[in-house]
């Protein structure tokens, strides 16, 4: 890619509106909005023109300008903003294509900012996000992790590791002065806090994945128990089927949801039996699958017939993950037994007991408390925050055990790098690749 040259783009979304911006960025964006106006915009200030191609009037709108460096991506920046009809706004970029722009590539002005130091990659990141968010509450975890929140909790956590690896490096190299870090009590405290600090982060930015990439809660059971009623009652509407008749799902049935503003993929599946029908057992192998991938299961268990008989016949399930067990059509069943923290009784029927599922499932999800503060955070980000803690661990285990220097200093190394990556410090080209062709192309 190259740097040197002018992006341009429609910043604005497909489709008509009153108001449609072509973004430009570069050394030539001035020229070219000179060329095509016939204007000469003043830096910061609405400038109105009308639009050229040679000598045919285009669109009439406004021009602003943006001199380097004091621009989003610290180049020379345009914005021409015309009516906002698609044959209108691709019109004015094949002029300005003529022009000498290229047609940018998915988010590379977003790159540009980057890679000139206006933003690190968690704040292009949170771009991204803050645009794709699909509750309020994760715009405004992108919108935090855009102003800087998430990146400066990694920059304090840096600047408490740096201070450690001086100490313990400088005692390395400088053995003649004696230093013995290792019986400092004063430097086994800050160890012990950067792995505090390091492991509340971790938790924090967990609380921003769930609500950037949502969660998904996958509704088991054996037929007929009142699986597609439940997933009724959480979408408020007849999403599924419901059927008297055992076997009437026998296929998986997505719905995406909100619940306390954490986006939710609910899943009702096939009811799990043995059974000879090829579509059936075809439906039962892909419950079976989503169990794997589900992050919270409802199994539920029809009181009014044989209970520990259901249970014990979906023991061998894949439970591996966070479980509510719900007693299903108390209006007619009855559970003889005291309740664990994971269990509900439940009637679908008269919605009796959902309030206290939803409950459940919330306390499962996350605590408000904790969501309200949270910063958008991304699986990446997530990993080297993790592999940042192991190296963290080590060292610190190392270092209270009184192991060579050059162990605990080499952990800290290592721990450096997974935390410049995420803020883009040291980040391979595919890596940059892979982050920005995500993006809309105007950005």
């Amino acid at each position: 890619m190259l740097q040197n040259d002018t992006i341009t783009a429609i910043a604005t979304a497909p489709g008509a509106g009153g108001v449609g911006i072509i973004r430009i960025s570069g050394e030539n964006a001035l020229e070219i909005a000179e060329k095509i106006s016939h204007k000469s915009p003043k830096p910061r200030l609405a400038t109105y023109a009308e639009f050229y191609d040679g000598e045919n009037l285009l669109d009439e709108g406004l021009i602003l300008f943006f001199p380097n460096p004091k621009s989003f991506t610290g180049e020379d920046v345009i914005e021409l903003q015309a009516h906002g009809g698609s044959v209108i706004l691709n019109m004015l970029l094949k002029t300005v294509i003529k022009q000498g722009a290229r047609q940018a590539l998915p988010g590379e002005f977003s790159q540009r900012a980057f890679l000139n130091g206006k933003i690190d990659l968690v704040q292009a990141e949170a771009i991204a996000d803050l645009i794709s968010s699909s509750t309020e509450q994760a715009a405004i975890a992108a919108q935090r992790s855009l102003q800087g929140e998430f990146s400066g909790k990694i920059n304090q956590i840096l600047r408490q590791l740096i201070e450690l690896r001086v100490w313990i490096e400088a005692a390395i190299d400088f053995p003649e002065e004696e230093i013995d870090f290792l019986a400092d009590k004063e430097q086994q405290q800050k160890m012990m806090q950067l792995h505090r600090d390091l492991d509340q982060l971790l938790q924090k930015a967990q609380q921003g994945q769930l609500l950037n990439k949502g969660v998904v809660i996958a509704i088991v059971g054996q037929p007929n128990v009142g699986k597609s009623s439940l997933l009724n009652l959480f979408t408020r509407n007849e999403t599924a089927i419901v059927s008297d008749i055992a076997g009437t799902t026998r296929d998986i049935v997505k719905e995406n949801i909100h619940i306390q503003g954490i986006p939710v993929t609910i899943i009702d599946t096939a009811g799990i039996h043995i059974t000879e029908d090829k579509i059936e057992q075809e439906g039962i192998k892909r419950a079976k699958e989503i169990l794997q991938q589900a992050d919270i299961i409802l199994q539920v268990i029809d009181s009014s017939r044989d209970v520990e008989l259901q249970i014990e016949n979906l023991q061998d399930l894949p439970f591996n993950r966070r479980k509510i067990i719900i007693y299903n059509k108390s209006d007619i069943g009855k559970v003889e037994k005291g309740l664990a923290d994971n269990e509900v009784i439940l009637s679908a029927k008269t919605q009796s007991g959902f309030e206290k599922l939803e409950e459940k499932v919330i306390q499962m999800l996350s605590h408000q408390s904790q969501i309200e503060t949270s910063f958008s955070a991304r699986t990446r980000h997530i990993t080297q925050l993790q592999k940042t803690l192991e190296n963290i661990s080590v060292a610190e285990n190392n270092f209270l055990n009184n192991q060579a220097g050059e162990l605990v200093a080499e952990d800290l190394r290592q721990a450096q790098e997974h935390l410049n990556q995420i803020t883009g410090e040291f980040t391979s080209d595919d890596l940059l690749g892979e982050i920005f062709s995500s993006f809309c192309i105007g950005k």
